[in-house]
């Protein structure tokens, strides 16, 4: 497995296994499935509802904790947001049955979220969090927030896959040491991706899927990649990816496919900034 190394030191493996929208009753099984595939890195949130789940796979596992990278990630708190995120960290450390995790993410630019990320600092310090990081900022979101803090984000977890490349915010995180990780990779299908000429043609080339190359795609850009599956043959196609490279014209043919606008929603979008900021989690 390939590492790429966080600005504190923290070795993070370049491809994982994401749980998004996986049943909390099916999660167990998918992650004792994707562990026994090769999968080290796991990625979850609260705001799934199968922390436990992904918990109870790992325990039933039998790999020593230390060979593994648990991200789960904290959902948008209200002042007073450090008592509020202490809190939130326990209680998913609880469901996880662990005592840190590797990486913990702000799941969204909203809420208190310097409360937020001054409760984390304090979680990092104390080891309660190997690393941390955020999800979904923006460019001047991720500045901002680098500018006035202490601690510089390890992580930045974006919407990223061959239709929205975001290759702004990839030279900013690049210029600040913030690791430049994937949700969506496949852009759950949106687009036509799995049928899509140029990506099949690659693949044709290679004798790979075109989950394959749009995976070694994001590992050449040094983006970390979570995806998912509940189908174990899926997972280890997923993870057979370290035996070829794409070529320098097959990289700019997939380049020419970025449409530069997200496929799911606008952070910038007034509604979706009010839905997301109303979204409650039960502790």
């Amino acid at each position: 497995m390939q590492h790429l190394t966080l600005n504190n030191g923290v070795r993070m493996p370049v491809l994982g296994f994401g749980v998004y929208q996986i049943p909390a009753d099916g999660t167990e099984q998918a992650v004792t499935d994707a562990l026994a595939a090769g999968y080290r890195l796991l990625d979850t949130a609260a705001a799934y509802g199968n922390e436990e789940a992904v918990g109870h796979a790992i325990k039933n596992s039998g790999i020593p904790r230390e060979e593994l990278f648990v991200t789960t990630k904290l959902w948008v708190q209200d002042a007073p947001a450090q008592d509020n995120t202490r809190r939130a960290l326990e209680a998913s450390l609880a469901r996880l049955g662990l005592d840190h995790v590797d990486l913990y993410l702000m799941h969204q630019p909203f809420g208190d979220v310097y409360g937020q990320w001054r409760a984390m600092e304090a979680a990092n310090r104390e080891g309660l969090a190997r690393a941390i990081g955020v999800a979904n900022f923006y460019p001047d979101r991720l500045l901002d927030l680098i500018i006035n803090n202490e601690i510089t984000p390890q992580v930045n977890q974006i919407e990223t896959h061959p239709f929205f490349q975001r290759d702004p915010d990839h030279a900013l995180m690049r210029e600040h040491g913030v690791q430049h990780q994937s949700w969506g990779g496949f852009a759950e299908g949106k687009n036509d991706l799995f049928t899509n000429p140029v990506l099949a043609g690659i693949g044709d080339a290679h004798g790979k899927s075109v989950a394959q190359v749009v995976l070694r795609w994001l590992i050449q850009r040094e983006i970390v990649t979570i995806p998912k599956s509940v189908n174990p043959g899926r997972m280890a196609q997923n993870f057979d990816v370290f035996d070829f490279e794409l070529t320098d014209g097959q990289l700019a043919a997939v380049t020419a496919l970025d449409t530069g606008r997200t496929l799911f929603f606008d952070h910038h979008d007034p509604e979706m900034v009010a839905w997301l900021s109303k979204r409650r989690l039960d502790s």
